[in-house]
């Protein structure tokens, strides 16, 4: 469990998982100027901005559609990855980028958190990583399973703050570097 909460650029990536069109009809939250939309596109941005690499994941996009629009905007150099297993560490390509990048802190956000969320966790979890979870960046189409899968995320120790605690995190330090970017995405 983590006993610290010091996500630093250079230790940290971001994985946001199935924010897909798809959803947007089942989970408000992800529809374009949704909440969660917003906030992952506020992750998305604060990472490129301090040189974080991003991955996104796409449950079965053939299905499921595409990442949403709003997103795709702004993921620049980030790769999207299919996938069909839950965990998206679970998906071969998505494990070897992640352990490519030699990050021990990954940053989730996107849907559902009772599901892809959660299993991507504690997975991530079993293999030694921190976790930390933006809890207002994650959803799930009954709002009381996305409550019951925060609790649980805590109980196996992923650390769970809003999206504008990591952004800052990351930061570290008022007037410096991007800064003055950083708080614009977040107001």
């Amino acid at each position: 469990m983590p006993t610290t909460f010091a996500p630093l650029p250079a230790t940290s990536c971001l994985l946001i998982i199935d924010v897909q069109e798809r959803f947007t009809g089942v989970i408000p939250a992800i529809a374009a100027g949704g909440p969660v939309a917003k906030k992952c596109r506020i992750l998305l941005e604060a990472a490129r901005l301090l040189a974080i690499p991003a991955v996104i994941s796409e449950q079965v996009p053939d299905k499921l559609g595409p990442t949403i629009a709003e997103l795709v905007a702004v993921q620049g150099d980030s790769p999207r990855f299919a996938k069909s297993h839950f965990s998206a560490v679970d998906e071969p390509a998505i494990r070897h980028h992640l352990d490519g990048l030699h990050r021990g802190d990954v940053v989730l956000a996107g849907v559902e958190t009772h599901v892809c969320v959660l299993a991507t966790a504690a997975d991530l979890l079993a293999a030694g990583r921190r976790v930390i979870i933006a809890g207002d960046a994650v959803a799930s189409r009954d709002p009381e399973h996305r409550d019951q899968a925060l609790i649980a995320l805590r109980d196996l120790g992923a650390l769970v703050v809003p999206v504008e605690s990591i952004v800052f995190r990351w930061q570290r330090q008022a007037g410096v570097g991007v800064f003055k970017a950083l708080s614009q995405l977040v107001k």
